[in-house]
């Protein structure tokens, strides 16, 4: 396959372009503590960073809809105040976007985190300038999926050829929503999905770095 068709390159933000562990675990801690659940490893919580928090909070605290609604806003209040920039912008991703960028591609964030914080995530870490739209998820949660948030980049940029469109990310999320929207896709190995998980949800491709990302595109 010719790798240069791909004229648009989707990414998702978290677990991709930057390592959000930290201020995402914090967060989910943070909601927890006021339900009285107290988590002694912070690694249990990485499952939370790539999927939707409500749904995350229902399906593996087995909270109700409306607990998960409570949890998702103490979430927030501590993501608001300091969480969002618990965060690190992984080794080798400027690079990449400047090579992509100056190559002619259009690049895309496509993330569930909500727009807001992805905006100043990306304005604080001055990745902003690389991308052409960003596309995240609403407050009310009215759009939250992958899928949906793929769709609505997709049309938000007027792009009707798939086939000139990839979507980049680290978990099952991102491969399983750029399928729906009929897309290929690149599973990154640095985040927090791994080569199964990627593989088993059918990664178009693998990379193991941000430089294999770029030589897979250019």
């Amino acid at each position: 396959m010719n790798m240069n068709t791909y004229d648009y390159i989707l990414f998702d933000l978290d677990g991709t372009l930057t390592d959000p562990g930290l201020g995402i675990t914090n967060s989910v801690m943070y909601a927890l503590k006021k339900f009285n659940i107290e988590v002694p490893d912070r690694a249990d919580l990485f499952k939370f960073i790539g999927p939707p928090l409500k749904g995350s909070f229902e399906e593996f605290y087995h909270f109700t809809p409306d607990q998960s609604e409570l949890a998702v806003g103490y979430y927030r209040e501590y993501f608001r105040k300091q969480g969002m920039l618990e965060n690190s912008v992984y080794d080798g991703i400027p690079e990449m976007l400047d090579h992509l960028k100056a190559s002619g591609k259009k690049l895309i964030v496509a993330t569930s985190k909500p727009e807001a914080f992805t905006l100043e995530i990306l304005r604080h870490f001055k990745l902003y300038d690389y991308f052409d739209f960003v596309a995240g998820a609403t407050m009310d949660d009215t759009r939250n999926k992958k899928a949906d948030i793929i769709r609505y980049a997709l049309e938000s940029c007027n792009i009707t050829d798939k086939s000139s469109v990839i979507m980049i990310g680290d978990r099952k999320h991102d491969i399983i929503g750029a399928q729906e929207n009929g897309l290929d896709s690149i599973g990154v190995l640095f985040g927090y999905g791994d080569r199964q998980e990627l593989t088993d949800a059918g990664a178009t491709f693998i990379a193991a770095t941000p430089a294999e990302i770029e030589k897979l595109l250019l």
